[in-house]
């Protein structure tokens, strides 16, 4: 993936983010060499790095000279520069996790909270946020980041279902999270952060066009082009789950028959007898077409299967869908297989969310883009608008 810069003002704060991310991804990397990466001139990185190596959030370091003149500094990101906190809320339970400028977890928290309501998740979430950011007193603490199950704001389709979290709708998330922690809050649906965080820090990070598939409690899914979650005009882009794939199937919360996510989620596999293999054998025919039906909608490099199911279970999954359908993938020059299985797991998850306060809180006014989406005075902003 590329990532280029801008040299209008406005594209001022976007700079900065994306030369962050190259080091964060080349580092020790030299500013004439990120200046290439991100198509900058050198003076315009080294305006950027000099104001991110003040504040901590980069280090800068010089090898010995082995002969004459001194060797360029080269740069790196700070792990300890920076914490950012990742909020996962399913209506299974909480996870939480601190993490640094590196994505390594360092704290992480679970409590078990079956359907919680917003009152004692947010009660919840504020306590668990002090715990996983005590274990670093002094910590420069960025913002908070929540995912959750979507789609958002669909009246006949948010909070229904296998995802369904009583009393959520009409929820001004960004607003309780920040009233419940006392940081810049982000939040984003389950899957798309996931995706986010599988492209910061696992497999997504060596492609540019790559689709997630989202094993959680539904089934979801996010196409990344070029580094960013493709979300469609609401912020709702991915919801696969809901199409209807089998004529006159089992009856979906949604109101459609035959869904993907009622043969295809972790709710569906504990619906059915047996164990995962014969699961498997009864969903993968299902499971191979819907393999096909992504691949030539949206041409990815891979497809990429992750979420919260068992990297093993995942493992099966692909090897049940072998021999894959003839699609526009099943190119003679590939270099990646058609399917892979991401190892992040729920970490995945939680970095993704922790990313977007990062990215929020270091490149403010890129938000900005999504203003006009902000003065449709929602009460439920959509994860399109703060996606940053």
């Amino acid at each position: 993936m590329a990532l280029r810069g801008t040299n209008q003002e406005f594209g001022r704060p976007y700079n900065r983010r994306i030369v962050l991310e190259s080091i964060r991804r080349h580092g020790p990397i030299a500013r004439g060499d990120i200046a290439r990466h991100v198509g900058l001139t050198v003076q315009t990185v080294s305006t950027i790095v000099r104001e991110l190596e003040e504040q901590g959030y980069i280090l800068s370091l010089r090898e010995e000279p082995k002969g004459r003149g001194l060797p360029p500094a080269t740069l790196r990101i700070n792990p300890e520069g920076g914490y950012a906190v990742g909020i996962h809320l399913t209506p299974l339970g909480i996870d939480a996790a601190l993490i640094n400028l590196s994505g390594d977890v360092i704290e992480s928290s679970r409590r078990e909270a079956s359907n919680a309501t917003p009152d004692h998740a947010f009660d919840q979430i504020g306590a668990m946020v002090r715990d996983v950011t005590g274990k670093r007193p002094g910590g420069r603490v960025i913002g908070v980041g929540m995912a959750l199950p979507g789609p958002f704001d669909v009246d006949s389709m948010s909070f229904v279902g296998p995802t369904t979290m009583t009393g959520w709708k009409h929820v001004a998330l960004r607003e309780r999270l920040t009233a419940a922690t006392g940081l810049p809050a982000f939040f984003e649906s389950d899957m798309a952060a996931a995706a986010m965080g599988e492209r910061l820090y696992g497999i997504g990070a060596r492609h540019s066009d790559y689709y997630y598939l989202y094993f959680g409690v539904g089934l979801g899914g996010a196409m990344m082009h070029d580094g960013s979650v493709l979300r469609g005009a609401w912020g709702n882009a991915g919801e696969i789950g809901h199409i209807p794939v089998v004529p006159d199937g089992e009856l979906c919360p949604c109101g459609n028959r035959g869904c993907l996510e009622r043969y295809l989620s972790l709710e569906a596999r504990g619906r059915r007898a047996g164990n995962d293999a014969d699961w498997v054998a009864q969903v993968g025919p299902i499971f191979r077409n819907t393999i096909a039906i992504i691949e030539n909608l949206f041409d990815p490099e891979t497809v990429v299967l992750g979420g919260l199911a068992a990297s093993e279970l995942l493992e099966r999954l692909a090897d049940a869908a072998e021999p894959l359908h003839n699609s526009v993938s099943a190119r003679a020059d590939r270099k990646t297989p058609r399917v892979v299985v991401a190892g992040g797991g729920q970490h995945a998850v939680l970095r993704g969310a922790a990313a977007l306060a990062v990215s929020g809180v270091l490149s403010p006014r890129f938000g900005q883009m999504f203003a006009a989406e902000r003065e449709r005075g929602r009460d439920i902003l959509s994860a399109r608008e703060i996606a940053a």
